[in-house]
């Protein structure tokens, strides 16, 4: 069968159908492991010795095609926009590639690149472990409960239905306009137009207009009607994002300054000179030998010596002291140690700084500034994200990138596009310099875009995360999400149907569908020759899959950011005989599964389904609707951190139901242990307490029993000589501190500092302390402190102390579940913002608990738009 015959039947090459092997036994379960459910992870470890090693089960090679990488084809540049990107938060996220495989870029995923050529990681290096207090992983104990989900799902669509075709018919017999704040000059109104047609004040350079409004962003004119365009019908028909766009252009970083005569690069020994632009990428380097993890990468290493050596060689290379040449051929004798401590003395001089000229130069930069924060779209005032155009340094990349340590160049005004309204003043570029070109695409959100070299992706100027225009299409994306809810029915039942399927194509296109719905792959760009090896389910290579009978699948590929994506799952018995095809020989490593099928086609099929609907929103809509069936049967009570952790609970559900996973980050046992040992230092705390009471009554031990009174065990002496040495150096750092900040006061308001001699007298309380615990030490008693002491304040203030531990340690086990799942990408991401609103309404915890001020800004239309019964 060639890879061209799409319509071919699924046929043995005697012509007759290929029998389903007896995977499933009359009950509906497997044979082996007959207790789970299909689509629920298993994962237990790597994959062992006596996995299945695919070969061909049915005749030659002949019997069966195969098809290699397909070729990359030159992608057409479009500056038309994109729907904002479901995997991050970034002005910069639409992202474009000088070569991609699809036909039709513009619908896939956008998984960047990753690790070419390498060897991937040891399975156990990133693996997700198993709760800690049990043998059963808590992906099997949810598939139940993702069982019941999913009957839910079905049973809700048809009714979903019903309601969208009556909405439809009641909305066409109606003209009535709603008015819900919503200003009444539409985009077509000629007075509108012409008052945005006015340069404003606001994009005035240097005025004080501008500084006013700078000095605090978030000021709005009292006069202006608050705008609430999700409650605006009209916004958004058309292709046309604006009408008129007026801008100030970019932020560049500043120019480099060369290093002091006395501090240079050291080869073999030898200080050498370079020209400047060859000194200031051996300063990227020097700069940051304190990050280990990058500059004792060897691939960090190798890219940039490579970049670091064509610029030498571009530059006219080192010499010594006498100007004689010095040939830099090994990076092991290259020593960045002096530039290393010129930089970080620099680093440590701007801490110190005075708090005082710290807000001075905080000051000047926004002013400089000002003019580039603020647009005007279509008359009104908006944010602008990212206006500073990125410095050159090196790359570093997540995860394991092949690129990472080369060299990222500066960005000069001639690589920049600007996008403007036509009767908009161009802004200038510097002196000396033009613009690539100006544009005038009303149908692009971005204001200015630019290549870097690394990777060749396009990079934008877009506006701010609260703005109207990104959170227009934040909102558009979670409600196409809930448009899917009156479609997932049918969508499940013909995969499921098709998974039997004569045509390999169709066979092809259902297990994929399959996989992105039950366990949240994305579905994967094609990558160019000159791209890393990063994979989503449609181009699944041979090897990024094992199978493991009678119906366990293993995951192992590298995936967005080049993060790795190993999981061990149960799949239904027909997916895993449909892999099994698909990886029949004469495939081997290098092929890919899904040989019939790419992400524009599979996004093709999925819109005969729905308007718009890609494979990415299947990730949103499980995610959303998974949480607000979890809201619906949650009863949480209790304080606010207890509350709160009963979201997260049902937030962790959702990231291992969705497969939102995550290595345990290098930092968190550390974390951990300072956690615990800040609630240890509380309970010591309140064993003081309660001797300091014995020594006011000391008849209380008989009154509440001695054990009221005992030391907790694993508060042994030699923790408490540590731990009080701990709290002696703390007090002592937090007297300096203060000492320093007053006398900062005092210059700035124009009196004499303090003496030294005032920091030792303030200082003596630390030695009082050292003194008095030395005593406590020797004779196990605790004397009362205060002023007045009695048991009742004394006893007041264990039981502040004994919420403080609760809290605490609701937070320490909190941090702890929370390990191996990413619930900020479920929160910010994928999770509806609106079912944290009407939780955080429900149960009357403050939202703040949930979304920082950024986030606040960038969901105002999810927090001002529901109630507590809002639905998704």
């Amino acid at each position: 069968m060639s890879s061209s015959e799409e319509d071919v039947p699924l046929v043995r090459a005697n012509g007759r159908a290929n029998p389903t092997p007896p995977l499933v036994k009359s009950n509906g379960k497997s044979p082996i492991n007959g207790d789970l459910d299909p689509g629920v992870s298993v994962r237990f470890g790597a994959v062992q010795d006596d996995d299945v090693k695919m070969g061909d089960a049915h005749g030659d090679a002949h019997s069966v095609s195969k098809r290699k990488s397909r070729a990359s084809i030159d992608q057409k540049k479009s500056y038309a926009e994109q729907e904002s990107s479901d995997e991050d938060d970034q002005p910069l996220s639409k992202r474009r590639r000088t070569s991609v495989k699809h036909e039709d870029p513009e619908t896939d995923d956008d998984v960047p690149l990753a690790l070419n050529g390498r060897k991937l990681p040891k399975a156990s290096e990133t693996a997700i472990g198993e709760e800690s207090d049990s043998d059963v992983p808590i992906e099997r104990k949810l598939s139940a409960q993702k069982k019941k989900i999913e009957a839910k799902a079905k049973a809700d669509a048809p009714a979903a239905r019903k309601a969208a075709a009556s909405k439809k018919e009641a909305k066409s017999a109606t003209t009535k306009k709603q008015t819900n704040g919503v200003k009444k000059e539409q985009v077509g109104d000629k007075s509108a137009l012409k008052k945005a047609k006015a340069v404003p004040d606001t994009l005035k350079k240097g005025t004080s207009k501008v500084k006013a409004e700078s000095a605090d962003v978030d000021e709005k004119d009292e006069d202006e009607e608050e705008y609430r365009w999700w409650d605006d019908p009209t916004k958004g028909d058309g292709t046309k994002k604006w009408m008129t766009l007026e801008h100030n252009g970019v932020v560049f970083p500043p120019p480099y300054e060369p290093l002091p005569k006395n501090v240079k690069l050291k080869y073999d020994g030898v200080p050498v000179t370079l020209h400047p632009e060859a000194e200031e990428v051996a300063g990227f380097f020097g700069s940051m030998l304190n990050s280990t993890h990058n500059v004792e990468n060897p691939v960090f290493q190798k890219n940039f010596f490579a970049d670091f050596k064509d610029i030498l060689k571009k530059t006219g290379g080192a010499k010594d002291a006498q100007g004689n040449k010095i040939e830099i051929k090994e990076f092991a004798k290259c020593d960045f140690k002096p530039i290393f401590e010129f930089y970080d003395a620099q680093r440590e001089e701007k801490r110190n700084l005075p708090a005082a000229e710290k807000k001075a130069i905080k000051a000047k930069k926004d002013e400089d500034e000002a003019p580039y924060q603020f647009c005007m779209w279509d008359g009104r005032k908006q944010k602008v994200g990212n206006f500073r155009v990125e410095p050159p340094s090196l790359f570093r990349g997540r995860g394991e990138h092949p690129k990472t340590g080369h060299v990222k160049t500066r960005v000069q005004p001639e690589q920049i596009t600007i996008n403007i309204g036509k009767e908009a003043t161009v802004p200038p570029p510097p002196p000396g310099h033009n613009w690539k070109e100006v544009k005038h695409d009303q149908e692009g959100t971005w204001l200015a875009m630019w290549q870097e070299n690394i990777n060749g992706n396009y990079k934008y100027v877009m506006l701010a995360a609260n703005s109207d225009v990104k959170g227009q299409s934040d909102f558009k994306k979670f409600e196409k999400a809930r448009e899917l809810k009156k479609y997932i029915d049918k969508i499940r039942k013909d995969y499921q149907k098709n998974l039997k399927n004569d045509l390999m194509v169709e066979r092809q296109k259902a297990t994929a569908v399959y996989l992105i719905d039950q366990f949240a792959l994305r579905a994967g760009n094609e990558k160019g020759e000159d791209e890393a090896e990063t994979v989503g389910c449609c181009s699944l290579k041979y090897e990024n899959i094992s199978l493991k009978p009678p119906s366990t699948v293993v995951f192992d590929f590298l995936g967005k950011d080049s993060i790795r994506f190993y999981d061990e799952v149960q799949v239904d018995p027909q997916v895993f005989k449909n892999l099994k095809i698909f990886k029949k020989a004469p495939k081997k490593n290098g092929d890919e599964v899904f040989d019939r099928l790419t992400t524009s086609a599979l996004n093709k099929h999925l819109q005969n389904y729905m308007p718009g609907l890609t494979a990415k929103v299947f990730r949103t809509y499980n995610a959303s609707f998974t949480m607000s069936n979890l809201l619906q049967e949650m009863k949480a009570t209790g304080t606010i951190p207890e509350k709160v952790k009963a979201y997260n609970d049902a937030n962790r559900r959702v990231a291992i139901l969705c497969n939102h996973k995550r290595t345990v980050t290098a930092g968190h046992a550390n974390a951990m242990e300072k956690m615990s040992e800040r609630i240890k230092g509380l309970r010591y705390q309140k064993w003081r307490l309660k001797m300091q009471m014995l020594d006011l009554e000391p008849n209380l031990k008989k009154k509440k029993g001695a054990a009221f009174f005992e030391r907790d065990e694993d508060l042994d002496m030699e923790w408490i000589k540590e731990h009080q040495t701990f709290l002696i150096e703390e007090q002592t750092q937090k007297i300096k501190k203060k000492f320093e900040k007053d006398n900062e006061k005092r210059v700035a308001d124009g009196e004499k500092e303090m003496k030294v001699s005032e920091l030792n007298e303030r200082l003596e309380v630390v030695k009082e302390m050292e003194k008095k615990f030395t005593k406590e030490n020797k004779s196990g008693k605790v004397e009362a402190e205060g002023r007045g002491p009695t048991v009742e304040k004394l006893e007041a203030n264990i039981t502040k102390l004994d919420h403080r531990i609760d809290t605490m340690s609701v937070q320490a086990q909190d941090k702890e579940d929370n390990k191996e799942v990413a619930l900020g990408t479920s929160k910010i991401n994928y999770i509806d913002p609106r079912l944290t609103v009407v939780f955080s309404k429900k149960f009357n915890v403050p939202i703040e608990k949930f979304f920082s001020k950024a986030l606040r800004e960038k969901f105002e239309w999810a927090i001002k738009s529901v109630d507590e019964d809002w639905e998704f």
